[in-house]
């Protein structure tokens, strides 16, 4: 039988060949062939319900709504007296408050109103102040824990199939949100030096670090756009303790710095990049050790020590570096992976193409989840919020991966945004604890397939316009004091 535990799923009373159908194995261990069409035929929905069924579905989707992860937040909580929102039902409402498209503090204080009528309890008042207080309360810690915690769920426990050569693969990436424009956000996380004051938002640079196979976020650290340490290298360099020995590193051009390949190698982690871009501009085919056509092995040499660097640090490092470096499709690929027998120069290439994931996943907790313009009004709120969101991201990710695997997929030809809004409906609707109801949640979850365009090249660029209102150009409560004063400037047609 199937038995879901926290984070990993045993099987147990099953032959090997039982196992491989169920995981979606051929005999030899290679996944099994993908649908052409993208969508699932009716055999694999059978099956789908056939090991949802079999599955004890009720004990993982405890994972979201249950005691298993309410007790990993109580666990983190410092003795707190007995309150009208205490920290589990703050955590849970701030989380359903990321996932709503309001994202208001009244609309989740309204719908926790509601579901106290309608239970036939006191509701107690509309104003926010007592809620908003609650998740002042909440430790930034317990939170950030619970989403790398959540993330290491899914990451860690997975078929192997759902692996690159049976490895993990991460990937890494940075991006920027903004904050709300107040004092105290300014002055922690300044608006870009180009923008006139007033007229600006504070913006906060993330760098996020990504399970390639299930799209569940390993780590993330956060800082300033400006100032010393505030760069992707810098925030990425806080997470090294999250890679293991025999993961594989994906990255674009900004990462693959001399004295981050030897961080790598150092800790038996490999590496896959694009070349950084002043080495790209040398590159030299004719020297080092020819391998193949445009592909071959050369040795850097350590350059000075940077200033971000202690003296101490610098002896540490070794005064060269053997890489290898090939061209394929156009660009310049630089890799630990040194013997082409091993690994061609076309698997790598492939490995490469991969990292675009990245940028997916981004826009999905960004844009889908909403990230991209956060709330709070105080860093250390602001803060909070953004690790909610990746904990909602995570708990999301926590299902499909559920769902993918009793659909014999892998959790990458989901749709993302399809389970966000499977899982908001069915909040809404009140959720169940039937274990039938459940089992059919994750085969709809597992319904739609996200279709395989390699190559896919898109304009950054939108079709429709937005409406003619013009820029504000002075800081806010100027322009209102001017529209007293003169009124508002006529519509020119």
């Amino acid at each position: 039988m199937l038995t879901v535990r926290f984070g990993q799923l045993t099987v147990e009373g099953l032959s090997p060949s039982k196992i491989r159908s169920l995981v979606g194995c051929s005999p030899n261990g290679e996944p099994a062939e993908m649908n052409p069409s993208q969508h699932p035929s009716s055999g694999q929905q059978a099956r789908v319900s056939h090991h949802a069924g079999n599955a004890n579905s009720y004990a993982f989707f405890n994972l979201l709504t249950g005691p298993q992860l309410l007790d990993r937040v109580e666990a983190r909580l410092p003795e707190h007296r007995e309150r009208k929102f205490p920290p589990t039902e703050t955590l849970s409402m701030f989380l359903a408050q990321v996932l709503s498209s309001d994202g208001g503090c009244q609309q989740v204080l309204n719908d926790y109103l509601v579901k106290r009528v309608m239970a036939g309890l006191d509701p107690g008042s509309t104003d926010t102040g007592a809620y908003c207080k609650a998740r002042a309360r909440l430790p930034l810690s317990m939170v950030s824990s619970l989403a790398r915690e959540t993330g290491a769920l899914v990451a860690g426990e997975v078929p192997g199939w759902w692996l690159w050569r049976r490895r993990r693969v991460r990937l890494v990436d940075g991006t920027t949100v903004t904050l709300a424009d107040t004092e105290d956000n300014q002055a922690t996380y300044p608006q870009p030096e180009s923008q006139k004051k007033g007229l600006g938002f504070p913006v906060m640079r993330l760098v996020v670090l990504l399970c390639l196979a299930t799209g569940a976020l390993i780590d993330a650290a956060m800082g300033a756009c400006q100032g010393k340490g505030s760069d992707e290298q810098s925030l990425f360099r806080a997470m090294l303790d999250s890679l293991e020995a025999g993961d594989i590193l994906v990255a674009d051009a900004f990462y693959p710095t001399y004295f981050l390949l030897c961080e790598l190698v150092s800790g038996g982690v490999d590496g896959v990049f694009e070349q950084f871009g002043a080495r790209r501009r040398s590159t030299n085919f004719a020297l080092g050790e020819r391998l193949g056509a445009k592909d071959h092995l050369i040795t850097l040499r350590k350059p000075e020590r940077p200033e971000w660097m202690s003296q101490w640090e610098y002896d540490q490092v070794p005064a060269t570096l053997k890489v290898r470096e090939l061209k394929a499709g156009g660009k310049i690929l630089v890799t630990t992976f040194l013997d082409p027998k091993k690994v061609s120069k076309r698997e790598v290439a492939a490995l490469l193409r991969r990292r675009w994931h990245v940028e997916l996943d981004i826009r999905n907790i960004k844009t889908t989840l909403g990230m991209e313009q956060l709330r709070c009004k105080t860093p250390a709120m602001a803060l909070k919020e953004l690790w909610v969101y990746l904990l909602a991201y995570n708990l999301i990710r926590l299902l499909m991966a559920q769902s993918a695997l009793l659909a014999e997929q892998i959790p990458r030809q989901l749709s993302f945004k399809h389970s966000v809004q499977i899982w908001l409906a069915w909040q809404q609707r009140g959720g169940t604890e039937d274990a039938i109801a459940i089992n059919a949640l994750l085969v709809l979850i597992a319904g739609p397939r996200v279709g395989l365009r390699p190559g896919r090249i898109e304009p950054r660029a939108v079709k429709r316009r937005p409406k003619p209102f013009s820029r504000l150009m002075l800081p806010r409560k100027q322009a209102q004091q001017e529209v007293r004063e003169h009124g508002r400037p006529k519509k020119h047609r």
